[in-house]
């Protein structure tokens, strides 16, 4: 997504794209400050130009719930990512026919770097880090994620963000329940 001029090759004869690119994880765009500017926001403008450069009809840019109020580089990217998205089915849409909307959910359940496979990697060691014992997460399956996107697909105009209604959880309640004799690290938010 950071090579605007091979996206636009990539998206010839394309008619629908679904935008999953991103420096995803929160230590990695902290440490990398740049590169997650680069990846999450350049590369959102540069899908955006190749979209509308090849007459692509729809695009879906994923997203997270890190993108509302956020409070990390990470979150800060995709919310600059997804008003991109948004304004630009407004700002172009007279002249072009590429419809944009965003699907925004949280973390899909057992990916990599998600809290699960986390926890029952760090089990054997008896202790558990939690950012914050208020911490609450937002929980989607792929399959769910999957069809959060489709309908989005089937149902946007342009424009619109898709916010599905997801189960959440506290993350001490999921820490008991991968290890409830670990002890718990309050290690603060990243």
């Amino acid at each position: 997504v950071r090579d605007v001029d091979r996206l636009k090759t990539a998206m010839s004869g394309v008619d629908i794209v679904v935008h999953a690119a991103a420096l995803k994880q929160v230590p990695a765009a902290e440490y990398n400050p740049f590169e997650a500017i680069k990846t999450n926001v350049i590369g959102a403008q540069n899908v955006i130009e190749s979209s509308i450069h090849n007459g692509v009809k729809k695009v879906i840019a994923l997203s997270t719930d890190k993108a509302s109020s956020p409070i990390n580089l990470y979150g800060a990217t995709k919310l600059a990512s997804d008003k991109l998205f948004v304004s630009s089915s407004r700002s172009y849409s007279t002249k072009h026919k590429t419809s944009f909307s965003v699907v925004r959910y949280g973390n899909v359940m057992g990916s990599n770097g998600s809290v699960i496979p986390f926890f029952l990697n760090l089990k054997d060691t008896g202790r558990l880090p939690v950012t914050s014992t208020k911490m609450t997460r937002f929980n989607i399956s792929i399959e769910d994620g999957v069809e959060m996107v489709l309908y989005a697909l089937e149902n946007s105009w342009g424009g619109e963000l898709f916010v599905p209604k997801i189960p959440s959880y506290k993350i001490l309640d999921v820490a008991k329940a991968v290890c409830s004799e670990c002890e718990i690290d309050v290690v603060g938010i990243r």
